[in-house]
């Protein structure tokens, strides 16, 4: 089976930022692109039974649900040729597409077995800009998924820096392993940070980190900050140009996040750049 990555496309702004980053990050892998646009489960406003359900009745409002569900298959048939060329145009010629009615996780338990990476975009169509509003699916997707996720921002930009967070988590471990033999990231800039107080512990974790990558290959330099972690990594991406965040994801479960707060959200919500999830 050849190497492929997945990539969700939903009609929003970040539909095309999702095709450039899925674009770039085959080119670098040599992987297919396999386009997927989920429409959900068809309902129905027609009343079945009670109150309301005069034949007429029924008969005009299934008439508009036929009508609203070809319109519907319609346009996701044209977002995923719009994707399809956006891919073909950015130099993959391995794309296929194919439109899903179903839940958006039983869809990728069925897709994801033997792909590479999952690439969704931060904001779905339904989102506003409101920096605390994530697309309702990313965390799903996220916690959901047996491969990396790639987050993609609002818009592409080249990547040559990437800024690698690293705690000593077990994700955050399986982050620089995966950063360690992956072919996306030779010849990328890649600087493994710390966030916290620098301790003799900290810089063991960070001198191991780059000793394995480094073995692998990969250029690297360490760095330790203090502060919060999504203060202090979404300043640093800024202020020293990162192209790109690399970090593990919901170390902690969903019960644990609702009362202390993740700092994988916080970071999806407030980082201006690509983040790959690693868990």
């Amino acid at each position: 089976m050849s190497k492929r990555i997945i990539a969700f496309v939903d009609g929003s702004i970040y539909s095309a930022s999702v095709c450039d980053h899925a674009a770039w990050v085959a080119k670098r892998m040599g992987t297919s692109v396999e386009l997927l646009h989920v429409l959900g489960r068809r309902g129905s406003t027609a009343p079945s039974e009670g109150l309301g359900t005069r034949s007429a009745l029924q008969a005009e409002l299934a008439a508009v649900d036929e009508q609203r569900a070809r319109l519907v298959t319609h346009r996701g048939i044209a977002i995923l040729e719009d994707a399809r060329h956006m891919l073909t145009r950015g130099g993959v010629q391995a794309v296929s597409s194919e439109l899903v009615h179903g839940d958006l996780l039983d869809t990728l338990a069925r897709h994801e077995m033997g792909a590479e990476m999952v690439l969704i975009g931060k904001r779905g169509e339904a989102a506003d800009f409101a920096i605390e509003h994530l697309g309702s699916n990313l965390e799903r997707i996220v916690r959901s998924a047996q491969h990396p996720v790639l987050v993609a921002s609002r818009a592409f930009r080249p990547i040559k820096k990437v800024l690698v967070a690293h705690d000593g988590g077990a994700s955050s471990l399986k982050a620089i392993d995966y950063i360690a033999r992956s072919p996306l990231f030779p010849d990328l800039q890649i600087t493994v940070v710390a966030v916290g107080v620098k301790t003799a512990e900290t810089e063991r974790r960070l001198a191991d980190a780059a000793a394995l990558l480094r073995a692998g290959g990969i250029a690297t330099e360490t760095l330790t900050v203090g502060g919060v972690p999504d203060v202090a990594l979404g300043n640093l991406v800024d202020s020293a140009g990162f192209d790109m965040l690399v970090m593990g994801a919901y170390g902690h479960s969903r019960i644990r996040s609702l009362i202390i707060g993740s700092t994988t959200t916080a970071m999806i919500r407030s980082c201006k750049v690509p983040v790959l999830l690693v868990r």
